[in-house]
């Protein structure tokens, strides 16, 4: 059983969203939360494995509480629910850990897989804010030119295949590597993107090599 717990200032919102994903047999929802606030209080108790998460709110917003989330427990499983006009939020969500983001449209079958997908460890991104919010993850302030110049040919291949939303083992096999190998370059690929998540390589790995959404985009962690 998943245990879920489900953040939005919006009662309409949050009372439905929480209902339809009763109904999932596999899913718990452990407890409801109106703000940033609230949720690190009950997150606190209550111990979800996902927390589905607005990123607009009162009080304490979403990147405040996602921040507070993830100090008292790292491991936790962040989706921020979010709209096209959150770009600059969302690129500051994935910087900070978020395992990915939905629209506040998303159906809940979708929103249903999301969790699971995220409880699993894969990253969740969607298809139509990715382009905007990868901009924002793309370069740095003050660096020229693309990150990938400081990638080796091989980081490159690595990191293409982090961006078909491959493990650590998936890609080791793939390439005839060791795990242990593999481990090592996408430890190096972080430091030199300058990124701490899959999420924010995956986004970068998409904008920036051109034929990696057209050849290998993986159904699993890209919505539509």
């Amino acid at each position: 059983m998943i245990k879920v717990l489900v953040v939005d200032d919006e009662a309409v919102v949050r009372q439905g969203i929480a209902s339809l994903l009763m109904l999932e047999p596999d899913l718990e929802i452990v407890g409801q939360a109106q703000n940033g606030t609230m949720a690190y209080e009950l997150a606190k108790s209550l111990e979800p494995d996902v927390v589905l998460m607005d990123i607009r709110m009162p009080v304490c917003d979403g990147i405040q509480a996602l921040q507070h989330l993830l100090s008292q427990k790292p491991t936790l499983k962040v989706i921020m629910l979010t709209t096209f006009d959150d770009d600059s939020m969302i690129a500051d969500a994935l910087r900070i850990g978020a395992c990915g983001y939905l629209l506040k449209d998303t159906d809940s079958v979708k929103i249903a897989s999301a969790i699971r997908l995220v409880s699993q460890g894969l990253a969740l991104l969607n298809a139509p804010v990715l382009k905007r919010v990868s901009r924002g993850l793309s370069v740095k302030p003050g660096s020229q030119g693309s990150l990938l110049s400081k990638l080796s040919t091989r980081e490159i291949e690595v990191l293409r295949l982090v961006g078909q939303g491959k493990n650590n083992k998936e890609i080791a096999r793939a390439l005839f590597l060791t795990e242990g190998t593999i481990k090592n370059y996408v430890s190096k690929i972080f430091d030199q993107l300058g990124v701490r998540t899959r999420s924010d390589a995956i986004a970068i790995a998409r904008a920036q090599l051109d034929d990696l959404s057209q050849k290998s985009r993986s159904p699993d962690i890209l919505w539509e």
